[in-house]
């Protein structure tokens, strides 16, 4: 359903309609909104330790889940990443042989955001959850006792799938129920599980890989290990909230099935363009990711002439400038708005590349920490700026489809820029060739930074947006607004919880831009 301004009074009245149901508007008035929708909002937000206090003890449990399977299922993809050479000289093979284990990784991985997602919204956030992290387990101890090439690339292809379905499942877990003003600094400390499970592998991989006969097999068999942990942390945790009070209203519809795939034809219909959009979106982030990170390691020792130990600090200290950038805009971007905080440090980053890639002594470890202080802070706002645009009804799904489709559009951007950097050749040092891949990098960010303001300044922004049931007009539509009506007044009779009744959440929801792609 669409609604023009006449009805908003009666939209915002109601119980039933979401809290952002965009306006119906030509494409041209739309494009004359995007920059005044552009102004910060200045949203009155305690500071970050008075806004974490606000979380209950669920909050935080939900969250902590979500956050160790996160930062694991990234310690689990680096871990081939730390041990190519020795994967290389195990197997027989060339270290670019060994790295398309890890293509096919990012190539399976929208397959696993597709099964798991779907999995997710239809059946609940919690058994996906458990069993994404049982092939992990399997997985890990698989490539663990790998006897040969081929039995390695086909346990990657599957650990893809695997990987992939869980982004969208923790984003759900950690940010469906935590209040509205919290979303953004822990959207932001989700996000950076990523950078912590690359430290994580980092560490282990120093004390685990060729320290006995096994080599690199022992950095496997214990990354199989926390999973299991996190597995019975997730089964002492219920279902969300927000995903409990969905299942109620297809109960009163009468059949759980069917009621999904309604929402499912619903959705696609109202949103097609704005999931074409948020791939588009994704995969712009991906290429900030993959662009300013993969190539790196190699210009500072090939240009640069950098040690492994000055590569491996260089490195730490960039992941840490991630982790604070993630946390710091994340928390921001609840104050000043999803899009003008992506595209403000957007142009910050894009300021920074000059020193990130043309600084050839110890100094650029500043360069990177403030690099990817902005790279990963633009990242910090991704979890919760994605759900807040994905439809109630397949939030997980769309989520990590995105995330993932995005990840497999920017898969070649190592391989890229390694090409290009071919083109400028350096005196070789002995019988190692050198190129100029600090000059390939500085372009081809910049390249990505504009390539993201402009789809950022193009696209919507539903900061504000209630998750719950209550407020989705797409599962109003799909079951009707008796089965609806039923279970909000069942809910209100047994005093159950209704995220519209949060102090401020009426005038929040006045502010939320109420605009479609």
């Amino acid at each position: 359903m669409q609604y023009d301004e006449k009805q908003t009074v009666a939209r915002d009245a109601s119980p039933i309609y979401e809290s952002n149901a965009p306006e119906h508007m030509s494409a041209g008035r739309y494009i004359a909104t995007r920059i005044p929708t552009l102004k910060p909002p200045m949203a009155k937000t305690p500071n970050p330790i008075k806004l974490l206090g606000t979380l209950n003890l669920q909050h935080w449990l939900f969250f902590l889940v979500a956050f160790f399977a996160w930062s694991w299922d990234a310690f689990d993809f680096f871990t081939v990443s730390l041990t190519v050479t020795d994967l290389a000289k195990d197997f027989k093979k060339t270290n670019t042989d060994i790295t398309w284990g890890i293509t096919l990784v990012l190539m399976f991985r929208s397959v696993g955001a597709t099964i798991f997602g779907i999995a997710a919204d239809r059946y609940g956030r919690k058994w996906p959850f458990v069993v994404n992290n049982i092939l992990f387990i399997v997985l890990e101890l698989g490539t663990g006792f790998c006897q040969n090439y081929k039995q390695f690339l086909a346990v990657r292809a599957l650990f893809g799938v695997a990987m992939g379905g869980l982004y969208g499942n923790a984003a759900a877990t950690a940010l469906e129920d935590c209040p509205e003003a919290a979303r953004g600094i822990l959207s932001g400390m989700l996000q950076q599980g990523y950078a912590f499970g690359y430290l994580l592998a980092t560490v282990f991989a120093r004390g685990l890989v060729n320290t006995t006969k096994h080599t690199w097999r022992p950095l496997f068999w214990f990354g199989a290990c926390p999973p299991v942990l996190i597995i019975i942390f997730r089964l002492c945790l219920p279902e969300t909230l927000a995903y409990k009070e969905r299942v109620a209203v297809r109960h009163a519809n009468g059949s759980l099935t069917s009621t999904f795939i309604s929402e499912g034809k619903v959705a696609l219909k109202r949103h097609w363009l704005l999931l074409i959009y948020m791939v588009l979106l994704m995969a712009g982030f991906n290429f900030m990711s993959h662009g300013s990170q993969d190539l790196y390691p190699t210009m500072l020792t090939n240009q640069y002439n950098f040690s492994a130990n000055a590569v491996t600090v260089t490195q730490v200290v960039a992941n840490l400038g991630a982790m604070t950038g993630g946390t710091v805009v994340g928390y921001c971007s609840q104050i000043f708005g999803r899009r003008f905080s992506i595209i403000f440090i957007s142009i910050i980053g894009g300021a920074l590349l000059y020193p990130y890639t043309f600084v050839g002594s110890k100094s650029v470890i500043a360069a990177a920490f403030f690099e990817q202080f902005c790279v990963q802070g633009a990242w910090g706002v991704i979890p919760i700026h994605l759900m807040e645009l994905s439809p109630g009804s397949f939030r997980t799904f769309v989520v990590g489809t995105t995330y993932q489709l995005g990840n497999l559009i920017s898969s070649a951007s190592s391989t890229i820029e390694s090409r290009i950097g071919e083109r400028y050749p350096l005196p070789p040092k002995g019988k190692t060739k050198r190129y100029q891949y600090g000059i390939v990098i500085c372009i081809f960010m910049g390249c990505v930074y504009a390539y993201v303001i402009i789809l950022t300044l193009i696209g919507p922004e539903y900061r504000g947006k209630m998750f719950g049931a209550a407020h989705d007009s797409d599962l109003a539509e799909a079951t009707g607004h008796e089965a609806m009506a039923a279970v909000l007044h069942r809910r209100e009779r047994m005093g159950g919880p209704d995220d519209s009744s949060d102090e401020g959440a009426h005038e929040k929801r006045t502010h939320v831009n109420r605009e479609t792609v």
